[in-house]
């Protein structure tokens, strides 16, 4: 599980990062095509960036579908538990493991039916507009990223059956900090030494 943890980690990371990346050259060398330096502008308009917004669309694509998995993973979605949190324990948690196992069929089915769409696609000559790459790589996502999604929801709602606990995000976690270890990290503590 670690090993898919953090390939999933990797992708995400990679993604967004080429993406920004590839956006900011984009935009830098748009502006810098316009400048009116004759020997800039003539070496910036042979580059040929056409191709980029395509590029990072499908980029965001791919990071969406598997940055949802990771969501429900790690408990980041949002959910509205108001009325779920009020029933008694027994009912609360037969709510929320028939919600888990919802989620894992509809996701199932995405994947399903993603998998044919793409199955179907790679027997074409499809190819997206600017990067004339196979449609089926770009929708390649759809049935990958579904299917590690349901395999969340089931993992998660193991993990619920067997230990009775949800994954929780923490939003002021910050991986390898320990914020118990240094004064100098809690900002808010008075002269006292107590925490408000």
């Amino acid at each position: 599980m670690k090993l898919l943890d953090h390939l999933e980690e990797w992708l995400i990371a990679t993604l967004i990062g080429a993406a920004t990346l590839l956006i900011f050259v984009a935009v830098i060398h748009r502006y810098a095509a316009g400048t009116p330096i004759p020997v800039v502008q003539d070496w910036f308009l042979k580059i040929d960036l056409s191709w980029a917004q395509e590029l990072c669309i499908f980029m965001f694509v791919w990071m969406a579908k598997f940055g949802a998995a990771y969501g429900v993973r790690t408990g980041i979605h949002v959910g509205v538990d108001v009325l779920i949190n009020q029933l008694p324990p027994k009912w609360r948690r037969g709510y929320i493991l028939v919600g888990l196992l919802f989620g894992a069929l509809f996701t199932a089915i995405i994947a399903s039916f993603g998998a044919v769409f793409t199955w179907d696609m790679a027997h074409t000559d499809q190819t997206s507009p600017d990067l004339e790459i196979p449609k089926w790589i770009v929708y390649l996502c759809i049935p990958l990223g579904s299917g590690l999604m349901c395999f969340r929801f089931l993992q998660v709602a193991w993990a619920f059956w067997k230990t009775g606990e949800l994954p929780k995000h923490d939003v002021g976690h910050v991986e390898g900090v320990d914020m118990s270890a240094s004064p100098a990290l809690h900002p808010t503590e008075g002269t006292s030494g107590v925490r408000p």
